[in-house]
């Protein structure tokens, strides 16, 4: 059914299993599309692979990528990163121990790549 896990991936109000929105599959697939994007920009960046790109467009992507990553980790002061005052949700918990730390992780990978 697609449903199971649900709550752990998608912000949820306190004191409800509800889900705040529910992507449709094109969403799903633009975040898939952009996540793969990022990785070709991180392998042209260590140049394992060649794209035709101006070298300065490639830096600017790169710490574009940091910031993006950054601002996830950040969140948006309610239900989601770091400064969230929602905690009390399944959602809540994995973005503290697993999806934030990750964005800040990827967000310092993506700098570091972008110096070079």
């Amino acid at each position: 059914g697609g449903r199971w896990g649900g709550s752990a991936v998608i912000p949820t109000r306190a004191g409800s299993e509800h889900a705040l929105f529910t992507p449709p599959p094109i969403a799903t697939l633009v975040v898939a599309a952009a996540l793969a994007i990022a990785a070709l920009l991180s392998l042209a960046q260590v140049q394992l692979i060649t794209l035709e790109l101006p070298t300065w467009l490639l830096h600017t992507a790169m710490w574009g990528l940091s910031a993006i990553f950054l601002l996830r980790t950040v969140g948006d002061f309610r239900y989601v990163g770091i400064f969230k005052r929602i905690r009390g949700t399944r959602f809540a918990r994995m973005d503290s121990l697993l999806y934030s730390p990750l964005c800040l992780l990827l967000s310092i990978l993506a700098a570091n790549l972008a110096r070079y």
